[in-house]
């Protein structure tokens, strides 16, 4: 064996370049059997195939285009219309019935792509992210030579069975073009997609994403067997979303204090009430940086955030529909002073 095949398994495998660690792999077992060494390079090559792996076709000057994604992500609560949609998705791909292109489409902070490291847990398959910045290229016709090259990647996998390829925000290379030099480039890109996704593996999953999908193309749109729409939230389901964020938080950040009743006409003040992305953070943010001291601290905060007001004002507060209970812990004036400030109102009126 080569040192400088030693040096080049030690850089891959620090870069965690699996491509290259295991196209390296190739060669060294393509030595030994040239070498005589037959059983060695079975036993390598064994090895390597016992996993998802590309076909050796790339070296240093042929970077993958594909990025190995983690599955585990964060905890995804959906409902039930989109549940049963990834429900349908998962039961076409167990019985191999050639359904195995998806497209999901929906605003920001909807769960797309989280939704696709849960798919690929229940499906029990490696995920690999399209790597766009390594296909985009500005020279003439290259976008094209890079999808055709991306495809013979994704088609090159040892076990397509274990695979899901995934296209997240894939409207850099979908959306209809108004300049003239980019409708020509982009369509012979668009082409090229088409082909790719006409001749790919029919084992291996593939799915997009896209929140622009009133831009998509629409030839590319039917080569996709579903598409997926990821607004379908109703307000009480963001609501019982957002409770589900609290608890998580309360438990991880080791506050006890909860009052469901509080917090849902909080969160309700938000009109429209955002989707599970922004939701997150709002509450988590709230959360982290409530006074450890004080129980009560991330509703004041959570208020603050929706509104952009600290929660002083009693009459506006009682506005809101919140009890003299609830307005004492918002603005930590005592339920008495609260009463006849309340009472000092409706005498006035």
């Amino acid at each position: 064996m080569k040192k400088k095949s030693v040096i080049n398994l030690i850089k891959y495998f620090s870069e965690e370049n699996d491509a290259g660690f295991r196209s390296e792999a190739y060669e060294i077992a393509k030595d030994f059997d040239e070498s005589g060494d037959n059983q060695l390079a079975e036993y390598i090559m064994s090895l390597l195939s016992n996993s998802n792996t590309f076909v050796p076709q790339m070296n240093e000057s042929e970077p993958s285009m594909l990025e190995k994604m983690d599955t585990v992500g964060d905890s995804l609560w959906l409902p039930d219309p989109i549940t049963q949609d990834l429900l349908g998705i998962v039961n076409a791909v167990a019985h191999n019935a050639g359904i195995n292109k998806f497209l999901f489409q929906g605003s920001p902070g909807t769960g797309k792509t989280e939704a696709v490291r849960q798919l690929a847990r229940i499906l029990n398959r490696d995920i690999y992210m399209v790597d766009f910045t390594a296909i985009i290229d500005s020279k003439l016709g290259q976008t094209q030579k890079n999808i055709s090259s991306l495809f013979k990647e994704i088609n090159g996998f040892h076990h397509p069975e274990k695979v899901l390829v995934l296209f997240d925000e894939i409207d850099a290379l979908s959306l209809n073009r108004t300049s003239a030099n980019d409708l020509r480039e982009m369509g012979r890109a668009t082409s090229s997609m088409l082909r790719g996704m006409d001749y790919m593996n029919e084992q291996i999953v593939m799915v997009a994403t896209t929140n622009l999908f009133k831009y998509f193309d629409k030839a590319l749109t039917r080569r996709f067997d579903s598409v997926i729409d990821f607004n379908r939230y109703s307000q009480e389901d963001l609501i019982l979303i957002a409770e589900e964020f609290l608890n998580k938080y309360l438990i991880k950040f080791k506050l006890a204090s909860k009052d469901i009743r509080l917090f849902r006409k909080i969160v309700s003040l938000l009109n429209p009430i955002p989707f599970p992305g922004e939701l997150k953070n709002l509450v988590k943010t709230a959360v982290a940086f409530s006074d450890p001291e004080d129980g009560m601290d991330y509703f004041r905060r959570l208020y603050y955030a929706i509104t952009k007001e600290k929660p002083e004002d009693v009459k506006k507060l009682k506005s809101q529909n919140f009890t003299v209970r609830e307005i004492e812990i918002l603005s930590r004036i005592p339920k008495s002073t609260v009463a006849r400030e309340l009472k000092g109102q409706n005498s006035d009126e």
